[in-house]
């Protein structure tokens, strides 16, 4: 989606009547009818420890339910009062799976309206579908809104939710283009000015033992960084073949991680926890410029979209240090999902799935390591966890920069990769390129080129 006519062209044919409305995108003045009072007004109710928490849920896929049940254990005097998806499918599902979890004790065979929670209070009218559905959330009677909906839409609804004074918890990556990075840091300004919690979804950041390694690598024990190189090499994730009935919009969104515009690429949908740990290994200082080699080697059929299947990004440093990040999702291949880090005394290597959490100097040697059989929180809880508690405190969480700058990390690589240029930190950020319309119905949409390095400009 690189400023070709066919991406900046206006959807003008209604499709699916399943989402009503129309959603705006960063660029473009939030206008739909209810869309939220001046932000000097609306700012969050007062919370102190009797308060019930009411939370709302925009985006009801695998990673919305989780982060909803993760919400709710997170606080015990909490509820879930209103849900919103593009799709009604994806919101029932979720509001079943979260109403079981809900229910631990209750039989598998249970039916659903035998199952009660005075936990999960969305009667059917506070259960909104379309592309306007994030705003009846947001205008409903909520103090947490958790954002987890398609990539594209996250500075919209973040923007929304700041302005009308709702603490938020983000998934991540905050957005897909430059034009939604600017918009998503000023709602991390104006929350902090209010007083939000804005808490992004970079879980390893919230991990016990990854938060202990990296207190290694950062407190010296492999002396001083040196270089790092991250990496995120898994397989093909999941397709949908294309149904009659969907449009171009929705069969696209149906398969979400396949297309640019609404997923940012690979590199920035799943493998930006990695650029987020490699931002982590230079104590969050940016790069100054980045050069990435990229392709499409093994992705075929339209339900492959338009996106890459492999990256190699070399991040320079203002010092002349490099830090390297590399990722694939290709079938048959490898998998590693590994962190190498080298200082001057010595090297880390840091994977938390097997868990491998360890610091060696150069013979080999053990200098620390986090022992496997150790056991901690689900990182998924933890970080929901600590949002909740900073809100109680009244000291609420805003790690919204940091977020959005592993964000933009992964971005700039992905645009250094589709131009095959060199692209500067400020090149990026200044980047006016609009992934996708700038508004959205369930309407014909084709699917864009794949960008060919060389050829592919950068704007």
């Amino acid at each position: 989606m690189h400023n070709t006519d066919w991406s900046r062209r206006s959807i003008v044919k209604a499709g699916a009547a399943g989402a009503a409305g129309s959603l705006l995108l960063p660029n473009v003045t939030l206008g739909q009818p209810g869309a939220s009072a001046p932000s000097a007004v609306r700012v969050a109710r007062p919370i102190d420890a009797n308060t019930r928490l009411r939370i709302g849920i925009i985006g009801c896929g695998g990673r919305g339910t989780g982060a909803a049940v993760q919400a709710l254990r997170a606080d015990p005097n909490s509820e879930l009062v209103c849900m919103a998806d593009v799709f009604s499918d994806r919101l029932n599902s979720c509001y079943e799976n979260v109403l079981r979890a809900m229910n631990p004790d209750a039989p598998e065979e249970a039916k659903l309206e035998e199952l009660k929670s005075d936990r999960v209070n969305v009667p059917p009218q506070s259960r909104f579908v379309g592309f306007d559905s994030y705003q009846k959330v947001i205008d409903s009677d909520v103090d947490v809104v958790l954002l987890t909906s398609y990539p594209a839409f996250r500075p919209a609804h973040l923007k929304a939710a700041i302005e009308a004074g709702k603490h938020v918890f983000a998934e991540k990556p905050v957005a897909v283009d430059a034009p939604g990075i600017r918009s998503v840091l000023e709602s991390a300004a104006l929350a902090k000015q209010k007083n939000l919690a804005i808490l992004v979804g970079f879980c390893w950041r919230f991990h016990g033992g990854m938060k202990a390694v990296f207190d290694q690598v950062l407190g010296g024990t492999i002396g001083d960084i040196v270089t790092a190189h991250t990496t995120y090499y898994t397989s093909t994730l999941s397709k949908r073949t294309r149904k009659p009935e969907w449009s171009d919009i929705e069969f696209q969104m149906r398969n979400w991680w396949h297309f640019n515009w609404i997923s940012g690429d690979h590199i920035v949908e799943q493998a930006v926890h990695s650029v987020d740990r490699l931002a982590w290994c230079f104590n969050d200082k940016m790069p100054t410029k980045v050069i990435t080699l990229g392709g499409r080697a093994a992705r075929s059929g339209p339900e492959s979209g338009d996106v890459f299947d492999h990256f190699s990004a070399v991040y320079e440093y203002d010092d002349g240090r490099r830090g390297f990040h590399s990722c694939r999702q290709i079938d048959g291949c490898p998998s590693d999902n590994t962190d190498y880090i080298y200082g001057t005394k010595g090297r880390a290597t840091v994977n938390g799935w097997v868990p491998t959490l360890e610091c060696k100097d150069p013979s080999g040697k053990m200098l620390w390591n986090f022992p496997k059989e150790t056991k901690v929180l689900d990182m998924y809880q933890s970080e929901h966890n600590e949002l909740f508690k900073s809100i109680r405190a009244g000291k609420p969480i805003n790690d919204c920069v940091r977020g959005t700058n592993s964000t933009m990390m992964a971005i700039m690589a992905r645009m250094a990769a589709y131009t095959g240029q060199t692209v500067s930190w400020e090149q990026a950020m200044n980047s006016k390129e609009v992934l996708g319309p700038s508004s959205l119905t369930l309407a014909e949409y084709p699917a864009g080129p794949v960008p060919i390095p060389g050829k592919t400009k950068f704007f």
